[in-house]
């Protein structure tokens, strides 16, 4: 596809489903040699992407059903990770919100750089 809203929008979901089994540090290894020749192909600046990559790989770190994190907040907070789910789950609806205004408004992202001087 040649729309760079419908790559974001995939790139999202593959990279919550993978921030769901693997740590960051190995998903950004993985899916970067991939990802970002695409990206930078249909004009996603290479900075926005990264954010919303890291974003991504953190909120999977939370989600059901294999989130790393959800199982370490079960084990600390003593509670079944069920339980844990239940008491997560109203906080990634900000989540996923932020995660959706940062993708498809690159300026949230990009104007501290631009200001800083860091972009072209």
């Amino acid at each position: 596809t040649k729309e760079p809203w419908l790559f974001l929008l995939m790139a999202n979901l593959l990279m919550l489903f993978v921030g769901c089994f693997l740590e960051p540090t190995a998903a950004i290894t993985i899916l970067v040699p991939i990802l970002l020749p695409i990206a930078r192909q249909l004009g996603v600046d290479p900075v926005h992407f990264g954010l919303v990559m890291v974003l991504n790989l953190m909120i999977g770190l939370l989600h059901p059903p294999m989130g790393m994190v959800l199982f370490v907040l079960a084990r600390i907070s003593k509670l079944s990770v069920e339980r844990a789910t239940m008491a997560i789950l109203p906080w990634l609806i900000p989540l996923l919100l932020g995660l959706v205004a940062i993708t498809y408004i690159p300026a949230l992202t990009l104007w501290l750089p631009q200001q800083m001087g860091l972009l072209k």
